[in-house]
Formats: C-alpha cells, sequence, structure tokens
C-alpha cells in the first residue's frame, strides 16, 4: 500500500468502504504548543466538585459494571430540567444519542432530513445506519427553509444553535416546524446554553420532539463524552432498547451527576465565553471581516472566497488553530472557538498581521 492510500477491504460493507466517515476537528501533535480554537471546547475548567466525583469513583468498584442507565446522573438532570425521570436519558455524549435516534426511528433505506449547512455528522449517521440524508438548504439569513415544513419523513434534526453558522432559531419557529412533521423532530441543542432560549418546553408538550443536549460545552466536560436527551417517554425507552448495554462509564456518570449538581458553576463559565464572544465579534468585524452574530460558543466568520484557505494554513503556522471547512456551503469563511480573552487577543493580532500581508 503507498503512502497516503486509503484502506479499504473486501470484507466491509460496500457504503461503508466507500464512505469516508466524520472528520474532527485537527489535533496538536502530544507536546505541541497551540492556540487551539477550532473544536467549541470551553477555555475554562469543569466544576471542582466534578474532579472531586471522580476521583471518589475511581476505586476498586471500578471492577464491577456501571449502572446501565446512569441513574444518579438521570435523576439529577430530571430534578435540574423539571422531566419525568422516564422522559431522560444519559448518553456517551449527544453523539450517541443522535446515532440512536436513528437506529431507533428511521428504517434502513429510508431518509431522515436537515437543513444545511449543519453538523456534518448527520449524512455520515445516514451511510453508516444505510438510510437516505436529505438536505435542505437554508437560506441566507439561517432561518427555517419553507421546504422542510410538512415532511412525511420519520425524522427530521435542526441543529440549533447551528454548527457552524452559530444562528438559533425562535422556539415558536421550532414548535411550528414540529406541529407541521409527521415524523420526529430531534433539537440538537449542544450550544443552548450560550443561546437566548431553548426548546425543551416543547419536549415536554409536544408528543414528537426530543431535545439533545451535551456536557462537553458549556460544562467543560468534552473529554467525559455525556450527553442527555428529554423527551416522552415512550420515545426516551426506545433509545434506551438500542443503546449499548453500558454506555456511559462509571467514571463519566459521576462526574455528570457532580456538574449538573454544579449549575451556578457552568452559568459563570458561560458568562465569560458570552463576553468574550462579543469581544470577538466585535474585533472581527473591525479587521473589515463578516462575523455572523453567534448565540454559540464560536463565531463563524465570512473571510471571502479564494482566500479563505490561505488565512486558515497562515493561522496554523502562527500556532492557532481554527476550523476550515471545505464544504461549498461554507467554503467562504472560519469557524472560530471563543477561547479565554487572551487566546481571543492573540487570535485577532496574528490575523490582523496575516490579512494585512495579502
Amino acid at each position: 500500500m503507498k503512502p497516503g492510500e486509503p484502506r479499504t477491504s473486501p470484507y466491509l460493507r460496500t457504503d461503508v468502504a466507500a464512505m469516508a466517515g466524520y472528520q474532527p476537528g485537527e489535533q496538536p501533535r502530544p507536546g505541541e504548543r497551540v492556540v487551539k480554537l477550532n473544536t467549541n471546547e470551553n477555555p475554562y475548567p469543569p466544576s471542582p466538585a466534578v474532579l472531586a466525583a471522580i476521583r471518589e469513583a475511581a476505586s476498586e468498584n471500578l471492577k464491577l459494571y456501571p449502572r446501565p442507565l446512569a441513574d444518579k446522573a438521570r435523576e439529577r438532570a430530571a430534578t435540574v430540567y423539571g422531566f419525568a425521570v422516564d422522559q431522560v436519558m444519559v448518553g456517551n455524549g449527544s453523539d450517541e444519542l443522535l446515532a440512536l435516534a436513528v437506529r431507533a426511528l428511521v428504517d434502513p433505506g429510508e431518509a431522515f432530513v436537515y437543513p444545511v449547512p449543519t453538523y456534518s455528522l448527520y449524512p455520515v449517521l445516514a451511510q453508516i445506519h444505510g438510510a437516505k440524508a436529505l438536505e435542505v438548504p437554508f437560506p441566507a439569513d439561517f432561518s427555517l427553509p419553507a421546504e422542510l415544513f410538512g415532511r412525511t419523513e420519520p425524522l427530521a434534526i435542526l441543529c440549533n444553535p447551528n454548527a457552524p453558522s452559530g444562528t438559533l432559531v425562535p422556539a415558536s419557529e421550532v414548535r411550528r416546524l414540529a406541529e407541521s412533521l409527521s415524523g420526529v423532530l430531534v433539537v440538537d441543542e449542544a450550544y443552548v446554553d450560550f443561546a437566548e432560549e431553548d426548546a425543551l418546553t416543547l419536549a415536554r408538550e409536544l408528543p414528537n420532539v426530543m431535545v439533545l443536549r451535551s456536557l462537553s460545552k458549556s460544562f467543560s466536560l468534552a473529554g467525559l463524552r455525556v450527553g442527555l436527551a428529554f423527551g416522552p417517554a415512550a420515545l426516551i425507552d426506545g433509545l434506551i432498547k438500542v443503546k449499548d448495554s453500558y454506555n456511559v462509564d462509571a467514571l463519566a456518570a459521576a462526574g455528570a451527576d457532580a456538574a449538573l449538581a454544579d449549575m451556578e458553576h457552568m452559568r459563570a463559565n458561560v458568562a465569560k465565553v458570552k463576553t468574550t464572544r462579543a469581544r470577538l465579534t466585535a474585533g472581527l468585524g473591525e479587521l473589515g471581516l463578516h462575523p455572523v452574530p453567534s448565540q454559540a460558543n464560536f463565531v463563524f466568520v465570512r473571510c471571502g472566497r479564494g482566500r479563505v484557505r490561505e488565512v486558515y494554513l497562515k493561522l496554523k503556522e502562527r500556532g492557532i488553530l481554527v476550523r476550515y471547512f471545505e464544504d461549498p456551503c461554507v467554503e467562504d469563511g472560519l469557524r472560530i472557538s471563543v477561547g479565554t480573552d487572551a487566546e481571543v487577543d492573540q487570535l485577532l493580532r496574528e490575523l490582523a498581521e496575516v490579512l494585512a500581508a495579502r
């Protein structure tokens, strides 16, 4: 096999052999010092209570299987967010919960629908499941496309706030969409703690809405991989039926429970991120670029077709990682995670020099 040649095997499913798979944001090499603004991690540490809970859980009890439903974290989430316990599920990140929704709701060969550009995992989930991904283009203002309403597919997914745009569809519009659909609407709210409103009420009131949350962003727990699903008990039960036996390990479950018990710490970190987000947005505008107003912990900034990849590479040479997408829908811009004030200041200084050197 030649260097760089893709591996394949005659034993793989044809569609698996042909697919590219999900491409995560670039990770620095071990020991490499960079300003990492490409994967939407929270720049501030999690609650000290989380670290204490994980240390306590790291005992000889690790010889035992964890609770299959992460009961303490599940009950804590139900209390914090105002749901019955049977309306909540804990997952191995919200990515697992998305995969379970596809597995539970969509037959192989069927289609599910979502607006684009959006989270690039969705089409990969379709390929893995042998389903069809129907992509409906967002209009320029990232409002809900008219073609999304009244759909008959078994599943529609809405990333809200959306990635990579950072834009938010108002809850009233999400409700109107859900009420128009024949199937289930999954609202992927991985970034919603940084936004002005959410759709949790819809998951309590409507029979066809599930809302997914992540502890990776606002709770600073990307390394633990914990997600939450909220919705009608019958839908949550369907996801539980198709999950792995022990999908959330004991350390992650303990950390999640402690994080949810310290909402004040999370909210304080979110407030700092939102303040820095405003500074980043203003600074990008002062450089003559076009940032999209964001409700997430990142800013998508349009740099102009034909030069955005060069800007991305020049920043990388200077030790600053941001996210560049080759998708034609967003190839004119960069997604920049909100780091600390010092990291954002460095990004803006280096970016100014890169732009001036053109």
